[in-house]
């Protein structure tokens, strides 16, 4: 009795469907990254694929093999582009550990931002916390730019641009999330970080392409309205209690240049409602510490630089900002959030007007200045 019992549940356990529908690692393909680029009145999307057997637990690669290939489509919309891409991979493709998107500047002025979104969070693999930059350069070149000392591709600037972030705080990484909540607020506009391939890096054997934060592209849910970059853009660090580490160099009173750390920023905006319509008071408070110094200097002249310096950049980028209708500083959220009522009254299409006067009263506080030693002077006097 026992024996026949024995075998009818090995034979039933030959019935058993365990994992079968689950697809093996070795047989998959990761999607990290992902381009698009628009010609011709075409999608152009181009697919990161990294290999993960070729990344050791050091995070450095373990063989010469490299640690990425690009795939590459085209369509009359994303989909069918990524669907024509489908038909070149040679096995299932994952997305789960999709980390970013590059988008081109014809992309961005010829394509709408939410059908792009909607099609990659809908998806149940994909996360919100995916990265999103624009370029001006060829795409394909901005994906295949490897870390420096070939780190773990997975590390890199562009796929975990938080690490870097807190030491050099020009533009905050923007990921899918931010960008859906900041195009469904006022004034509806969202900045993209601008990423520029530059060739400023060499080993023993090459030169290195490195991906630079330059800028900013700014976009609403109807259209792109432009890039910001370069200096132009460089007071938009100053108007953010994000930003953990920044520098400013301006010129001594003594025809120096003296370098300055800026650190823990915080930023007060106070709308200003009267019957000429809306202005705003805008107050900075921020820690700075000496980093360079050439010359005779005192507490009080790095102070006075620092203002003046932070408070011109905050300006220079608000006014190239009104050149392309962009509410660069979230002015019209600040009135949103404090004056819902007088948002209601100046708004239109969530955003109010600004002019060069809106501004109407800008103060920089310089609530700690340190010089990490005991003194502000030269470490090696000129002879």
């Amino acid at each position: 009795m026992n024996n026949k019992i024995l075998i009818l549940l090995m034979l039933l356990t030959t019935t058993l469907t365990g994992c079968w529908d689950v697809s093996e690692p070795e047989r998959m393909l990761y999607i990290n990254a992902i381009g698009i680029d628009f010609k011709d009145g075409e999608y152009e999307v181009y697919a990161q694929i990294i290999n993960f057997a070729n990344i050791a637990r050091s995070d450095q690669p373990t063989t010469d093999q490299p640690q990425a290939e690009i795939g590459f489509a085209k369509g009359k919309t994303e989909d069918e582009a990524l669907s024509n891409l489908y038909r070149s991979i040679d096995q299932k493709v994952f997305w789960g550990h999709f980390s970013y998107m590059v988008i081109s500047e014809e992309a961005m002025k010829n394509v709408k931002f939410s059908p792009v979104i909607d099609s990659f969070i809908r998806y149940r693999e994909t996360r919100y916390k995916i990265w999103v930059y624009a370029t001006k350069d060829p795409v394909q070149e901005v994906l295949l730019v490897r870390p420096v000392l070939n780190k773990a591709i997975t590390l890199s600037k562009l796929g975990d641009p938080e690490n870097s972030f807190k030491q050099e705080s020009f533009i905050e990484p923007l990921n899918f999330r931010e960008l859906i909540i900041r195009m469904d607020e006022p004034s509806h506009e969202a900045m993209i970080p601008l990423i520029t391939v530059e060739e400023n890096w060499e080993s023993m054997n090459e030169s290195i392409k490195a991906p630079v934060i330059s800028g900013v592209g700014v976009v609403t849910p109807n259209g792109f309205k432009g890039f910001i970059s370069g200096d132009k853009a460089r007071g938009i660090q100053w108007m953010t209690n994000k930003t953990k580490r920044g520098e400013v160099t301006f010129e001594s009173d003594g025809g120096d240049y003296v370098t300055m750390v800026i650190e823990k920023v915080e930023v007060k905006v106070d709308p200003i409602v009267d019957k000429g319509g809306v202005k705003f008071d805008i107050d900075v408070r921020l820690n700075a510490a000496v980093s360079t110094v050439e010359g005779k200097v005192t507490y009080d002249s790095l102070a006075k630089g620092i203002k003046k310096e932070v408070e011109k950049e905050i300006m220079v980028t608000y006014e190239e900002a009104l050149k392309k209708d962009i509410d660069i500083y979230h002015l019209s959220e600040q009135l949103y959030r404090k004056n819902v009522k007088a948002w209601k009254k100046y708004h239109i299409d969530g955003k109010v007007e600004l002019t060069n006067d809106s501004i109407r009263k800008l103060t920089v506080h310089i609530e700690k200045l340190d010089s990490d030693r005991k003194s502000i002077k030269e470490a090696i006097k000129k002879k």
